[in-house]
């Protein structure tokens, strides 16, 4: 049996991967969908969809597990969100999830759902993990190694810093010479 996990992965983290190492009970082989691929160089998405996948693959190399990380864009188009995403995956036969909408959305396609609950989320969450990076704060110990020495490499918290410092405003205006961000968020975005 072949299951489906997504997330941001900004960055890829142990509440991920501890959610990895259940569904490996499970399942035969695992496709981990990068949401959000098209973002990058931004406080809410700073890495880049080859530098989470580099990310996740080197951390999942533990389990005895057969993975294949896809990137997915935003389609924004909550409707055929799910077409959108099986048409860039092999096929699964179950999606994990605990986003209301991306199980929702699982669900009225026919897809069975499976949730779990969150790993320590207090500690574990992409924005807090950010934060600290941002403000030198302990980050490390919320990410696998693995993870660590590739946002080392790619010197990620330089950039983080750096963005975060340039884009204190979410959204430009014409008159700012930058392009509107849409409102609309996308079902991956949990």
């Amino acid at each position: 049996m072949r299951g489906f996990y997504i997330g941001r992965f900004q960055p890829y983290h142990d509440g991920h991967h501890a959610m990895v190492d259940r569904i490996t009970d499970e399942v035969d082989e695992l496709v981990l969908g990068i949401g959000s691929a098209d973002d990058s160089h931004t406080t809410h998405d700073p890495f880049t969809a080859g530098e989470r996948i580099m990310m996740i693959t080197k951390a999942v190399t533990e389990f005895d597990l057969t993975t294949y990380v896809v990137p997915l864009e935003d389609i924004n188009r909550n409707a055929v969100w799910v077409s959108h995403v099986e048409s860039m995956c092999p096929d699964f036969d179950v999606a994990y999830s605990n986003n209301p909408l991306v199980v929702r959305l699982f669900e009225e396609s026919g897809i069975e759902v499976r949730q779990s609950p969150m790993f320590d989320r207090d500690r574990l969450e992409g924005s807090e993990i950010r934060q600290r990076m941002i403000h030198d704060e302990s980050w490390r110990d919320r990410v696998p190694d693995s993870v660590v020495d590739v946002i080392e490499e790619i010197h990620g918290v330089k950039r983080l810093q750096h963005v975060s410092d340039s884009d204190s405003l979410d959204r430009y205006t014409a008159e700012d010479e930058q392009l509107d961000e849409p409102e609309v968020g996308d079902p991956a975005d949990q």
